[in-house]
């Protein structure tokens, strides 16, 4: 990933003079902390998410708000938006108590968030939901959509990205949702504008265009709250962090006085001394190809790629948002239509025409997409049901499921991707982000894939579980497995690695190995310099 900036834009004082109010001013010069978290306790039954929380955010900053997933750091955004009460403590915001019972009460305050789990009506156009729910309306009670339009694409305009007001949400691509997301949220004028993970979904030039917007809506008064998983940002972004564990508070402070290894060992309560497990010591170790792409043409992205993927090895596509990355990786699964070219399993031609084609036993293919609560899984159905479902008919006699069998094969794989037993019987959308992806990863173990697709599959997850994963990884191809890897995060791809393949404008600009694969070999040809039209085959 490019590095992130905290500087403004060069025409960032007349979009900062447009977007700081009267109020904003006052704001900024309040002596009282903008929020201020008094003993907050929130108990879902016997399930105990915040534990007597309290600090306080100062007026005009950035702070983060750190933790893994369970922590309690969703809970307490779900507080400061509205969307539940707690059970015990207090809010104040800038001095003065503050009664949530509603998003709109939140909203009255001048609290807005932009979520992870975004609130966007998919079925609606850009323009209708950056209106939601309050449209300007005219004298007799209609929205006074000429004017609304012309406000918003300026709006738009002003954070620098441009988006057809007339599309369906359903139609963009999940960066473009996020942005958006992010862009109502900055368009309702918060004085305190919560960020929950809004990076997850964002890689290189977008995230300097968060960067850039932070730094503007900094400069205007507004106070930040920034949750995310990803150090550099902090450091990037924020000045102060507090630190959550186990629903309790840990740790509020400076974010320059504490070091990236104690952050971790904070939030997770104990030290990683390797974030990274080791990589074979040689590449001979690898076998013979199990995947190969011959000259693929999918789309408007991806033209004309061409490698193999090896028994035993992790091979990195790196590239910047919509290179091709997304289409190469359905295209290997059955869900893109190759228009050129085609697609080798154990060097024998073969036709993808769905998943269900990919996940045969003579295939062996399993695909973990980016977006794993859309896409992954069926959040309403236990982890179980999840795990089982694309070879269910494998567990299947006479129409019947021998229910012993397949939780035996749940259940072993729940094992070795360390999730939590009670996801046998537990709805998936009961659990943190990072045990729902373990779920969508063990649902292709069930399967007994020997090639795993795996796209940006640490997004939003915190530092214990990703290194969970890069174990799991690691033993998964030791075991003879294969795993095609695209990531978002440049020292995941470096450090998990044996090969990269670096995409820019929809063919491979660089093919790095070994010793070779550093942060600025993979970035200057994804950022389109050095850049070589050769394909590696």
């Amino acid at each position: 990933m490019p590095s992130v900036s905290r500087n403004a834009t060069r025409d960032a004082p007349d979009w900062t003079s447009r977007h700081m109010t009267t109020h904003d001013r006052s704001t900024a010069l309040s002596a009282n902390p903008a929020v201020e978290i008094d003993g907050i306790r929130k108990a879902f039954g016997p399930t105990v998410a915040l534990d007597g929380v309290s600090f306080s955010i100062a007026p005009g900053s950035v702070h983060a708000l750190l933790g893994e997933n369970g922590a309690g750091k969703s809970t307490l955004v779900k507080l400061l938006s509205g969307l539940v009460s707690p059970s015990a403590g207090a809010v104040r915001i800038f001095g003065k108590e503050a009664s949530f019972g509603s998003p709109r009460a939140a909203h009255g305050l001048g609290v807005q968030t932009a979520f992870q789990e975004m609130t966007l009506v998919k079925d609606l156009t850009v323009l209708d939901n950056m209106l939601l729910p309050y449209a300007p309306m005219g004298p007799i009670g209609l929205i006074r959509k000429s004017a609304a339009r012309a406000a918003v694409r300026q709006h738009i305009a002003d954070l620098g990205f441009s988006v057809d007001l007339d599309a369906e949400v359903a139609s963009l691509e999940l960066s473009v949702r996020q942005k958006i997301e992010i862009a109502r949220a900055i368009y309702r004028k918060p004085r305190i504008l919560l960020l929950d993970e809004p990076t997850s979904t964002l890689a290189g030039r977008d995230v300097e265009w968060l960067g850039d917007i932070i730094a503007r809506l900094k400069a205007a008064g507004t106070t930040i709250v920034f949750i995310t998983h990803r150090m550099r940002e902090v450091r990037a972004f924020c000045d102060q962090l507090t630190i959550l564990r186990n629903g309790r508070h840990i740790l509020t402070g400076p974010v320059a006085g504490i070091s990236d290894a104690e952050v971790i060992e904070k939030i997770i309560g104990r030290s990683i001394e390797q974030t990274f497990p080791p990589k074979p010591e040689s590449a001979q170790a690898l076998g013979a190809p199990v995947l190969g792409v011959r000259d693929v043409r999918v789309g408007r992205k991806l033209n004309g790629v061409s490698f193999d993927l090896r028994q035993g090895e992790i091979l990195g596509i790196a590239g910047l948002q919509g290179m091709g990355q997304q289409d190469l990786f359905l295209s290997c699964f059955g869900m893109a239509e190759i228009e050129r070219g085609h697609v080798l399993v154990d060097g024998r031609k073969v036709w993808l025409a769905s998943p269900a084609d990919a996940i045969r036993p003579n295939m062996g293919i399993g695909l973990v997409p980016e977006d794993r609560k859309s896409e992954g899984l069926f959040l309403k159905l236990a982890g179980s049901e999840n795990a089982s479902l694309p070879v269910v008919s494998r567990f299947s006699r006479a129409g019947l499921v021998n229910t012993d069998a397949e939780t035996a094969a749940v259940e072993k794989a729940f094992a070795t991707v360390e999730v939590d037993r009670r996801a046998l019987w537990t709805r998936a959308g009961a659990f943190s982000g990072g045990n729902q992806q373990k779920i969508a990863i063990a649902k292709w173990l069930v399967a007994q894939s020997r090639i795993l697709l795996l796209f940006d599959p640490t997004r939003g997850i915190d530092v214990g579980t990703k290194h969970e994963l890069y174990v799991m990884m690691r033993a998964y191809v030791a075991a003879g497995g294969s795993i095609l890897l695209h990531s978002t995060e440049i020292p995941e791809l470096v450090h998990q690695c044996d090969r990269v393949l670096v995409l820019y404008d929809g063919r491979i600009a660089a093919e790095l190995e070994g010793d070779a694969i550093t942060e600025p070999a993979i970035m200057r040809p994804a950022l389109g310099h050095d850049h070589h039209a050769g394909d590696a085959a």
